[in-house]
């Protein structure tokens, strides 16, 4: 049992707390990993494209290591709903965004966006 969980005050059962700590551990190691290959893949590739996966892969790390703060008790709660959910809109947003500028196999703007 992580001594921390006590600051998770009535949120959290206890008995539900290391579950819920593996598996925001696995989903961070998980995104880590996921974004050390999208930063190689940018290097490779030096797209636009491959930018924007990899600055949203860096958001999702973000977005786990908040979420374990919090049930460590190092981040507040009002604070992790600012940052996760912000965090939300923001992949979708960039995400949404990556699509729109792909454009088709024969519109000009996909080949635009890769320059």
């Amino acid at each position: 049992m992580v001594p921390a969980m006590s600051v998770a005050e009535g949120w959290l059962d206890p008995q539900l707390a290391p579950v819920l700590v593996a598996i925001i551990v696995l989903a961070a190691l998980g995104t880590t990993a996921l974004f050390v290959v999208g930063v190689a893949a940018y290097a490779r590739r030096r797209t636009a494209r491959y930018c924007l996966i990899a600055v949203v892969l860096g958001v999702l790390v973000v977005r786990s290591i908040t979420g374990l703060g919090t049930v460590l008790g190092l981040v507040p709660m009002t604070v992790h709903h600012l940052v996760e959910h912000g965090f939300d809109f923001l992949i979708a947003l960039l995400l949404l965004y990556a699509i729109y500028r792909s454009g088709t196999a024969g519109d000009g703007r996909a080949a635009e966006f890769d320059d």
